[in-house]
């Protein structure tokens, strides 16, 4: 299967993948940026994409960006019929400003088959182990 991406920006890069078995393609940044403590900014990437019918893509954060730096992805949801260019969300949850150079990863996007469903209304639902229990109910 083939996905067709289109640069809209001379200094943008191609998604890729870092590893053959990576789920993720990084996506980078196409203009240099500084994200000051607790800002939330959008970085351009300077690609659109043609995701086909029945699929969305997913941005999701870089691991070491997220971990190592404190930044978190914002939003995330690309749908198959978005022909914009992928503009990232981030916000910076450190205590230091963050420089994003032209070329550096900023975010990372899976692919993913969507499926559709019908939606029933119903009086009640059925039961279940679970139940209710919601937030801590594992015990975390």
């Amino acid at each position: 299967m083939k996905l067709q991406v289109q640069k809209l920006h001379p200094d943008a890069t191609m998604p890729s993948f870092a590893y053959d078995a990576d789920a993720g393609m990084d996506l980078y940044a196409s203009v240099g940026i500084t994200i000051e403590p607790g800002e939330r900014a959008q970085v351009s990437t300077g690609v659109a994409m043609r995701i086909p019918s029945g699929y969305v893509g997913l941005i999701w954060d870089k691991s070491g960006i997220s971990h190592k730096v404190g930044l978190k992805t914002l939003g995330g949801v690309v749908d198959s019929g978005y022909r914009g260019e992928l503009l990232i969300g981030l916000l910076n949850t450190a205590n230091e400003s963050h420089v994003f150079a032209v070329g550096d990863k900023i975010a990372q996007i899976l692919i993913q088959k969507v499926e559709h469903f019908e939606v029933e209304e119903v009086d009640e639902l059925e039961e279940s182990d679970r139940g209710t229990k919601g937030f801590g109910s594992t015990g975390v």
